[in-house]
């Protein structure tokens, strides 16, 4: 239930909490964030927390497995504090290297649904994205409803998808072998493949763009990308393409809509590790929450938070309450099935 009040609520609550996590308290010293999140409007976050706390952020940009891979090579001496991420199967794969920490925080565990974060306290999520259906209104009067629906002989020739090296495409597998199991996983995929439109091949945007372009006439996104188009002009998605085409949040009379995580954990050998705890617990704070939404049109993870007009557009629905620490663990059996059924 928790997780359906995190996408339907639209009013903000404040709560004692709230102000523990997003008040100016007595800080100094320094952070060091290494971030694969690349997104100009973060930088609010960071100034914001500055301000409150004057507590300095050094970041270390760079792709989250590169980051991931960096920090092994560091090891004892690596000065990272905090690894920020994009989706699950990252953050399971920092876990999993050895390269985060278990952390105590009352604020963290109040604030985040049980579901959105590890089940050692190693990584939280801090904003969510759907990964939805949508298609060519024109062309395509009875759309799938549900993520098995993808793999009816009927869609043949209309699919578009990213590739199987794609974190999202892996996830979006790991959570169908959670809730249907790996047999029933493995047809999937092999009904998917069959109804490609084209290869698999470019980012969620790209998508997309073959729905304008005419290329296919379902494709798969996750949902900021398109609430990004509606809030601010996006190359080869115009407004007026935008009206042609409708979504559909999948599986609302079973699992729910799948959704994709993006959070962080403490470094295992964080040398400020008080200060990774209090940007860890700022991020949860209701200011931090909105700017994810409003920034960069993504869904807060904390429940009770308002969403930007972008995102509230795409209406309501019920999110998948699969524990994706769970999902996570089922990327590798993922990657296998993908490579099996030829799904490049």
């Amino acid at each position: 239930m928790s997780r359906f009040l995190t996408i339907l609520t639209v009013s903000t609550t404040a709560t004692a909490l709230v102000a523990l996590a997003s008040v100016a308290i007595a800080a100094e010293g320094e952070l060091n964030l290494y971030s694969s999140r690349h997104y100009d409007t973060d930088e609010r976050l960071y100034s914001e927390f500055t301000d409150a706390t004057g507590i300095t952020i050094n970041r270390i940009e760079g792709k989250g497995d590169e980051l991931i891979a960096r920090m092994e090579a560091e090891g004892a001496n690596s000065p990272a504090d905090i690894l920020l991420t994009v989706d699950t199967s990252r953050l399971e794969r920092a876990k999993n290297a050895g390269v985060l920490q278990s952390i105590n925080s009352d604020v963290l565990e109040v604030r985040i649904p049980a579901g959105l974060q590890d089940n050692d306290n190693q990584w939280f999520g801090f904003s969510q994205r759907a990964r939805i259906i949508f298609y060519d209104k024109a062309d395509v009067t009875n759309p799938p409803q549900t993520y098995v629906d993808l793999a009816d002989p009927a869609f043949k020739g209309m699919i578009c998808h990213r590739s199987s090296s794609n974190v999202y495409s892996q996830t979006l597998l790991a959570s169908i072998i959670e809730n249907h199991g790996a047999e029933a996983a493995k047809a999937w995929a092999v009904g998917v493949v069959n109804n490609f439109a084209r290869d698999p091949q470019g980012g969620d945007t790209d998508q997309l763009r073959g729905l304008v372009s005419g290329e296919c006439d379902i494709s798969i996104s996750n949902t900021y990308y398109f609430a990004r188009a509606i809030r601010k002009d996006v190359k080869g998605l115009p407004a007026d393409a935008l009206a042609n085409i409708g979504w559909v949040f999948p599986a609302q009379n079973a699992e729910g809509a799948h959704m994709n995580l993006s959070g962080g954990g403490v470094a295992a050998n964080a040398p400020n590790k008080n200060n990774a705890i209090k940007f860890m617990e700022y991020l949860a704070s209701d200011q931090a929450q909105q700017y994810f939404s409003a920034g960069n049109d993504e869904y807060p993870a904390v429940p009770g938070v308002a969403l930007s007009p972008s995102v509230a557009t795409l209406g309501l629905f019920r999110p998948d309450s699969v524990d994706l620490s769970a999902v996570a663990k089922n990327v590798s059996m993922a990657q296998q099935i993908f490579n099996e059924v030829g799904w490049r």
